[in-house]
């Protein structure tokens, strides 16, 4: 068997051994190097790990199990040192590995601005999952500040991933517009609008001169004197070619390494791929083109003819949850001209550039649903005279009249690109879907790859299903809760109640589970429902349940704990404060954060320690405040009418009084609320699960909002006079979604799926159910409204598993 050599675990070389395993899975033996520690992940979804949406372990593409099954040798945390290519042996750190054919797929490494100050402990890039544990690190410091510098993609989404962090950021930015690059003047306008409402600074046409400080950063100098505070600083100003390592081995190098057509340099046993490389003088950096050549690669390898080309891209993209799409050039030129459409109070921008008979240039800002049929436009080089009074519009309006959607969908050519992520245009998808039977988007997904990266082309893929399979197709259809079974939440819940099953292991008999004790998967879920539909009944099983809510604490990324403990509606004491300080004095805790959630958390507690650290809160009268589960959280609030000119209502009063009622109870997902005093929304409650706005005539309950990886504003369930009403529907609502949620499924996932029109015949129209769903939440927290640190540190629970291992040197000397 031949010996195949990849230098390199990332998304590109990734996608070439998924392709040769799907072919030819015997053809080579295989050794990996990484220089990271870890094998391949989606760094397009680093993003979100940095705003706490995503963990690594969600990123992952290739875990552990999928290179043992593939038979890969893994070499992680190994630096190649050269290439023998006379010998025909790659040499690492610990050794070396011969080779009859290699790939180079040494990506790119980031570009840090010369300027004094650079090499400053706190100045990172932004380039790999350290760089961002790094930021998470930074981030956790009361009130610290960060700089980036570099207005691009990478860059924005640094800085609104630390904003979400709660820190203080400021984008500094060389160009006059933010993505200079991909954006014309009017979006990146708008973007920059939309980036200050979300608190981020941003300063354009700005130079950074020198990066202050002595031991670590402290700030940064701009070239007009302006002088910015900063605990981080993040390079973000672009990548250079990591081809050092080829240059070394005597391969061609030009400003990346030099490849043909099929993707080989110019030593023919050794291959390119990714960002290192350069291909008929364009280098590159988007996904698509990357994942084009690993199948140039992967076929190569295997001796079939395949031929890499430069195509026309396209960049869609979504920086903290505004929609943007750019492609061609829409530069300004003699003899072209412009189409463009604005609508200020939708914060759309539509700009479409013309040259003769083409469509040379698109800009999207807000509403990209026609990017795609744009893109195809110009790839095909298609005329547009005919449509040119109404191209504006998009694909559904040419012709005169609207077309329903899924005409345009089913307009598009095979060819026309779907996921400009992975490169799938949509004769792939709806032939996966017709040769493989494949009936839902998880299959589809895991088949083609369309919409499993950033996942903004859904809709569309989710329209070719619904083309390919007519009436069978069903985008609600049961998707199983795991692999042991065939049946899905929903139908897990309703047969829970309708058998009356209370244990664990009877729902797993009687429903016919796969496996003998269920996975990590179903167990936790499956206890969330009995909790819910059985209170009183059912004893929640504990080692069903994740690390964080087993031990009543955060774990972080070094194996310590972090500690919250509940502030009601974000009050707190002089007696409280003072118990916090001394706790963290008496066990020597690194790190006290205020939270977004206006509470104090407590960073690095040993495990051992908790117990401990519990006892100490708890007889300050602090109980838990449940930042490790999927239940009530924070009940955040404004001062309201007690302290501010503006209050209407006592939202303060109101926050503590709903929190002190709803602590404790165990929900599907996490449920953050928020009561702002008055229209000013101080408290941010139009972004909460749940949130109350207070006004002169009474009060406005919203909920279902989203402030993480999706960004969703609230909708406004319904308006009530008394601060009682409030109440009552608040805790009928909870309980709504108690009953009829889905495990680790969002309020804001869950009316999507239920709809707005059930969930208020329920809770605003009939009085009758809302007082049912809220006497049967006051039922439940009979039971579960109490605290578990109190019980882990009175000794009620056992805490075996909050000791340490026995020391093994008190062994050794009985031994002597």
């Amino acid at each position: 068997m031949q010996k195949l050599v990849v230098i390199g675990a990332g998304m590109a070389s990734g996608r070439v051994l998924e392709h040769l395993f799907e072919t030819d899975p015997t053809a080579y033996e295989i050794t990996l190097f990484n220089a990271e520690p870890r094998g391949n992940y989606n760094r397009i979804m680093l993003s979100p790990v940095l705003s706490g949406e995503k963990s690594y372990e969600d990123i992952v593409t290739h875990d552990e199990a999928w290179y043992t099954d593939n038979q890969v040798t893994c070499r992680f945390g190994e630096k190649v040192v050269a290439i023998d290519r006379a010998r025909k042996v790659v040499i690492g750190e610990k050794g070396e590995v011969p080779y009859d054919k290699l790939i180079v797929a040494t990506g790119s490494v980031p570009f840090i601005v010369p300027v004094e100050g650079r090499d400053l402990p706190g100045v990172i890039p932004y380039r790999d999952l350290d760089d961002t544990n790094t930021m998470i690190e930074r981030s956790a410091k009361p009130g610290a500040k960060a700089v980036v510098i570099g207005g691009g993609l990478l860059g924005l989404e640094a800085a609104a991933g630390l904003r979400l962090r709660g820190m203080d950021v400021t984008v500094v930015h060389l160009a006059g517009h933010l993505m200079e690059r991909q954006l014309d003047e009017a979006a990146g306008y708008l973007l920059k609008k939309d980036l200050e409402r979300r608190g981020i600074a941003v300063l354009t046409k700005a130079s950074t001169q020198k990066i202050l400080g002595t031991t670590h950063v402290e700030g940064v100098e701009l070239a007009e004197g302006t002088l910015i505070e900063a605990e981080l600083v993040v390079m973000a100003v672009g990548i250079r070619p990591s081809v050092q390592l080829a240059k070394d081995a005597g391969l061609e190098v030009g400003r990346a390494i030099t490849v043909d057509a099929t993707m080989r340099t110019s030593d023919p046993d050794i291959y390119a791929v990714g960002e290192c490389v350069e291909f008929e003088g364009t280098l590159f950096g988007l996904v698509a083109p990357l994942y084009e050549q690993a199948k140039v690669v992967a076929k190569s390898l295997l001796d079939e003819e395949e031929r890499f080309s430069v195509k026309e891209l396209s960049t869609k993209l979504k920086v903290t949850g505004c929609d943007l799409f750019s492609a061609g050039d829409f530069a300004e030129s003699e003899g072209r001209e412009e189409i463009v459409l604005r609508d200020p109070a939708k914060g759309v921008y539509r700009r479409l550039v013309l040259e003769g008979d083409r469509l040379v240039g698109a800009v999207m800002y807000g509403d990209t649903s026609d990017s795609n049929w744009f893109f195809d436009l110009m790839k095909n080089r298609t005329p547009v005279s005919e449509m040119r009074e109404t191209l504006i519009f998009g694909q559904a309006y040419q012709g005169g009249s609207p077309l329903d959607p899924m005409a345009a969908v089913a307009a598009l050519p095979d060819d026309a690109e779907i996921c400009g992520c992975n490169g799938v245009c949509k004769s792939k998808i709806t032939g996966a879907i017709a040769e493989k039977g494949l009936t839902s988007l998880d299959d589809v997904r895991a088949h083609t790859k369309a919409s499993s990266s950033c996942g903004t082309c859904t809709g569309l893929v989710e329209q070719l299903m619904a083309l390919t399979l007519g009436d069978s197709f069903n985008p609600n259809a049961v998707k199983p809760m795991c692999g042991c079974t065939d049946l899905g939440h929903g139908d897990v819940r309703r047969l829970i109640k309708a058998k009356e099953l209370k244990s664990i292991p009877e729902v797993m008999q009687e429903l016919e589970w796969k496996t003998s004790c269920g996975c990590a998967k179903c167990r936790p879920a499956l206890n969330y429902y009995l909790i819910a539909d059985w209170p009183g009944e059912y004893v929640d099983d504990k080692q069903s349940r994740f690390i964080n809510e087993r031990v009543h604490a955060n774990i972080q990324k070094d194996g310590t704990y972090s500690v919250v403990p509940r502030m009601w509606g974000g009050m707190t004491s002089a007696k409280e404060l003072r118990a916090i300080a001394d706790v963290v004095e008496k066990f020597d805790i690194p790190s006290v954060k205020c939270t977004g959630g206006a509470r104090i958390d407590m960073l690095g507690v040993k495990k051992e320690d908790l117990p401990a650290v519990w006892a100490d809160l708890n007889a300050a009268g602090m109980v838990s405040g449940a930042a490790y589960g999927k239940a009530l959280r924070t009940v955040k609030s404004c001062v309201g009418s007690d302290w501010c000119r503006f209050g209407t209502q006592d939202s303060t009063g109101l926050g503590m009084r709903i929190e002190k009622f709803m602590w404790g109870s165990w929900t599907p997902g996490k449920v953050k609320m928020a009561v702002s005093g008055c229209p000013r929304n101080c408290a941010e409650a139009t972004c909460k699960d749940v949130g109350v706005i207070c006004t002169e005539a009474g009060y406005e309950i919203h909920f279902a909002g989203a402030a993480g990886l999706d960004i969703k504003g609230t909708e406004v369930l319904t308006q009530v006079a008394t601060e009682d009403e409030v109440f009552e529907v608040i805790v009928a609502l909870v309980q709504l979604y108690r009953e009829q949620g889905h495990y680790l499924e969002r309020m804001y996932k869950w009316l999507k799926r239920v709809g707005m029109d059930s969930i208020k015949a329920a809770i605003v129209d009939d009085l009758d159910k809302r007082r049912h769903y809220f006497d049967r939440f006051a039922y439940s927290q009979t039971f579960y409204r109490k605290d578990p640190w109190a019980e882990r540190a009175s000794g009620a629970v056992a805490a075996h598993e909050f000791r340490p291992m026995a020391d093994l040197s008190s062994f050794k000397e009985a031994a002597e």
